[in-house]
């Protein structure tokens, strides 16, 4: 009996959002979502949410830990527009203002199994010596109106961003049917950690803390 070929794949993304490690900041929460080409849809799961206030443990080496889980399905034709994983960081200034801790991307893991990544996480910076004054005086720090904006090219090369902690993510990912699409995936990966690079294009310089 003839078998119908598939006209779709599908892309089903397991994890969780683990924690992080923001050496001046503490009371910290992640805010995620899911950044995709226009011929990819999601067919189960939440393409955003948002941790749980934490803040820092003894017995964790003083670091963040949210262990926040991700579920999404995706079904697409090709894999032009591979999904990206989106954070933006948030937690209390001097004054309680809530404000922007980090921003960081990746894309999702190209080959199935369980990925490691480690984020690094940057905020944009004001341009002037006087904007970075009356940002901290009014308690308003920049940031993007759009945190998706972190996952396109557009725009890179003329904003200053300032480097600042790291969110680690783990990734368990299993395709279907790519390889009768004529996509070679590769071998499934049992288990593989990777430290992703700073956002290239974005001007860097050393922290500033307010």
């Amino acid at each position: 009996m003839a078998t119908s070929n598939p006209s779709v794949f599908l892309l089903s993304v397991n994890g969780q959002i683990e924690g992080a490690d923001f050496p001046s900041y503490d009371d910290l929460y992640c805010k995620y979502s899911f950044v995709y080409g226009q011929d990819w849809i999601p067919t189960t799961g939440l393409e955003e949410g948002i941790t749980q206030i934490t803040c820092k443990g003894i017995q964790s080496s003083h670091k963040l830990i949210w262990n926040f889980p991700l579920d999404i399905t995706f079904k697409s034709t090709n894999p032009s527009g591979w999904p990206q994983l989106v954070l933006s960081v948030y937690g209390p200034d001097v004054f309680g203002n809530d404000v922007v801790r980090g921003y960081g991307a990746t894309h999702i893991p190209l080959t199935p199994g369980k990925h490691t990544r480690i984020l690094p996480m940057f905020v944009p910076e004001p341009t002037w010596r006087l904007q970075r004054f009356t940002s901290w005086l009014w308690g308003r720090r920049p940031e993007y109106t759009d945190p998706k904006v972190v996952a396109q090219g557009e725009g890179r090369e003329v904003t200053r961003v300032c480097s600042q902690g790291f969110v680690t993510v783990c990734f368990s990912i299993i395709m279907k049917d790519m390889k009768k699409l004529g996509y070679d995936s590769g071998p499934s990966n049992s288990s593989s950690t990777q430290s992703c690079a700073t956002a290239s294009g974005w001007s860097t310089e050393e922290p500033t803390h307010f």
